[in-house]
């Protein structure tokens, strides 16, 4: 599933083609994606003018002054901005036709994305929940270490809790892990001030340094552009079982927390 830095990738991509630009036209053809696009949507959208793309966790919202379009790319969807009159493939599921004489295209092979509309002074119900963005100035170490007092879940399992923090998927956790030197499975109200700090620093920096790469190059994942992201041959332990690793030259293990696979240096992360 695309994370936080793809997500980020794409609304850096789609934005400029965007913004200003009145949707003239919705054209759907797959209705049914994770839910069923609204018929709000469907009414409200078309000819309304786009006045920003932001991100909120993995979803991307579209503003206009009728409302927002609250978008989700799923496991394997992808956002493109095509010429006007390009030919739809099989999984391409919508179009927004653009003023400009171009258009945005969504497609998804699995059809596990979505696109829901937001009323104005509204938050869509799938936002209502999420905690603060990794990237804000309400996350940083001492929060991470306020809300850990207590809990007995693995450290991972807790940074990717999205109701902590939003956006830190399963790669990027595994990486700012390692980079603070935190064994995945350590109980989280087992961990310092200190170590939390470092760990906050260590997503930070990551995911900076992952949207400044285009993202992580995985099997679905495609950038606006059709060019791929380029952070996968950066990874320090994720999908690296059974290789040296980068620091000390440790085998790095692969074990299963909260159903995903997670990779660690049983060295270097204690």
């Amino acid at each position: 599933m695309p994370e936080l830095p793809e997500v980020e990738t794409t609304r850096l991509g789609i934005s400029p083609h965007l913004l200003g630009q009145r949707v003239t036209k919705l054209v759907v053809r797959q209705p049914k994606l994770r839910w069923p696009i609204p018929p709000s949507l469907i009414k409200a959208l078309p000819g309304q003018r786009i006045d920003a793309v932001e991100r909120r966790a993995k979803y991307l919202l579209v503003h206009t002054s009728a409302g927002s379009a609250v978008l989700h790319l799923g496991m394997s969807g992808s956002l493109r901005v095509l010429d006007a009159g390009t030919p739809a493939g099989k999984h391409d599921h919508y179009d927004w036709q653009l003023d400009s004489g171009r258009l945005l295209r969504f497609t998804d092979p699995r059809r596990f994305g979505s696109l829901l509309w937001q009323a104005p002074g509204r938050t869509h119900k799938v936002l209502v929940a999420l905690g603060p963005e990794p990237l804000g100035d309400a996350f940083d170490g001492d929060y991470l270490w306020r809300l850990s007092r207590g809990r007995s879940a693995a450290v991972k399992t807790f940074i990717m809790d999205q109701a902590i923090v939003v956006g830190v998927g399963n790669i990027y956790a595994a990486e700012a892990l390692f980079a603070a030197g935190i064994h995945p499975r350590r109980k989280a109200g087992s961990v310092s001030r200190a170590r939390y700090r470092l760990l906050a620093e260590a997503i930070r920096r990551i995911l900076h340094y992952a949207i400044q790469r285009g993202g992580t190059t995985l099997r679905d994942f495609i950038s606006p552009d059709g060019v791929p992201g380029y952070f996968e041959q950066e990874l320090y332990v994720y999908g690296r079982a059974g290789e040296p690793c980068r620091n000390c030259g440790s085998t790095i293990r692969s074990i299963v927390l909260g159903q995903r696979s997670t990779f660690y240096c049983p060295a270097c992360q204690r």
